[in-house]
């Protein structure tokens, strides 16, 4: 492409500026990032209310507060809507890629495509960022942009590079985590590569922008299927009398060959429950078999919220009471720790379940207000002594770091750990999944 040499320089010497289309915690977590290396950053979104938000520094669930107050202090982020976008010369497309039916809906890409090509400056860079099938680079992304009238290849370069983010982990900074990088071309993997090495310790170049995006997918498949693995286990150990949880930690102490994953309440958020039907959804309609071992875990986890109601049923049931009428108050709505994203989450949907058989259900989330169960709205009860001591159940089915597990156990005529979060044997109140 001509103007590479100029383009590796500006991103050596930090004059390139940086567009991040998509403002969630995936897009903001990189425009932080960015600033914080010494470029110029816009962050670009279609929701007015949320730029206003950041603009007056307000963040988003799943970055850190002093992450953004960090990346303002440069000087060197701002935030705008897509209608007041400025030509773009490095641009990171970051928008959601949800699943609409059982198949994937690319609508937020091909409008942030869109709009990138009406702005498209010759010279430039463009990467994906978003989760979705191999082939949506080029196919998709690509003929979107050429709309410009610019040549990929000729006149922009373009590549796909899988976000990595992990809401609420702060064992790994941003820096920490290597990306994968894959262009249309060997150019657009080498200027990709390039200027992500300015933002975090390693850079992971694949041939293909088709083999970064099935990267990703991989990444998700393998935690969701053995997440399937340890929860029908678990479904197994509690009909056979044995303790699940005692069995993980016994394989665990094996130093090779075997990976720690543990049941649970089933998959939530925007990764795992999503990701897996990207690939069994191209793998019907280019392979035309199935993805059977994919299609069997998101069955066995999917089955997981009902199945955990039914054991909170049961332990109910073992002290003489009833689902229907009991008072439950379910701890944690989010579907992972300290954070306070509800998507998928399998705490709404088991709290869905124990109210359609007639459990008055309350729920607390530090980080979430209000959700909706079977149609209509439940607000966050507050927690109190008198609360906790009210209810027949407490549903430990999120365990934040906030939660002082000790005084519930200590108030709470029962409590149901979906978590292990007590660990065995310390409360004889206590019944873990």
């Amino acid at each position: 492409m001509k103007g590479t040499a100029s383009l590796r320089r500006r991103i050596l010497s930090r004059a390139a500026s940086v567009t991040v289309v998509g403002q969630g915690y995936v897009g903001l977590s990189l425009a932080c990032a960015a600033a914080e290396e010494g470029f110029q950053v816009t962050g670009v979104d279609v929701d007015a209310e949320r730029i206003a938000r950041l603009s007056a520094g307000l963040t988003v669930p799943g970055v850190a507060e002093d992450v953004l107050r960090s990346a303002a202090q440069t000087g060197r982020i701002a935030f705008t809507t897509e209608a007041d976008m400025a030509p773009c010369e490095l641009v990171f497309i970051c928008v959601p890629t949800p699943v609409r039916d059982g198949t994937p809906d690319l609508s937020f890409i091909e409008g942030a495509t869109k709009s990138v090509a009406t702005r498209l400056a010759p010279g430039s860079l463009v990467v994906l960022e978003s989760t979705t099938y191999p082939g949506t680079t080029e196919q998709l992304v690509r003929p979107l942009l050429e709309t410009s009238g610019l040549v990929a290849g000729r006149d922009f370069l373009l590549a796909y590079s899988p976000e990595r983010i992990d809401p609420g982990n702060g064992e790994f900074a941003f820096r920490e985590v290597p990306r994968i990088v894959g262009g249309i071309n060997a150019e657009a993997t080498g200027m990709a590569t390039l200027f992500y090495e300015q933002l975090v310790d390693k850079v992971v170049p694949v041939s293909s922008s088709r083999a970064a995006e099935l990267a990703k997918l991989l990444e998700n498949t393998f935690r969701h299927v053995n997440i399937a693995l340890v929860n029908e286990m678990a479904m197994v150990c509690n009909e056979v009398g044995i303790d699940v949880w005692e069995v993980v930690d016994a394989a665990a102490s094996k130093p090779f060959g075997f990976m720690r994953f543990h049941p649970g309440p089933g998959v939530g958020g925007h990764c795992i429950p999503v990701d897996p039907t990207y690939l069994t959804w191209q793998v019907r309609r280019d392979a035309e078999r199935r993805f059977r071992i994919v299609e069997q875990a998101q069955e066995i986890n999917g089955e997981m919220p009902a199945w955990v109601a039914s054991r909170i049923g049961d332990a109910l049931n073992d002290r003489g009471l009833a689902v229907r009428g009991a008072n439950v108050f379910v701890l944690g709505v989010a579907y992972k720790p300290d954070v306070g994203d509800v998507r998928e989450s399998p705490a709404v949907k088991i709290a869905g379940h124990l109210h359609r058989r007639g459990a008055r259900v309350r729920f607390h989330d530090p980080f979430v207000g209000e959700i909706s169960v079977n149609g209509g709205r439940l607000y966050r009860s507050d927690l109190t002594t008198v609360a906790i001591e009210g209810t027949d159940c407490v549903a430990l089915l999120t365990p934040h770091r906030a939660y002082d597990l000790d005084w519930v156990a200590e108030h709470a005529p029962l409590v149901f750990d979906a978590r292990n979060a007590y660990g065995p044997n310390r409360y004889r109140n206590v019944v873990r999944l």
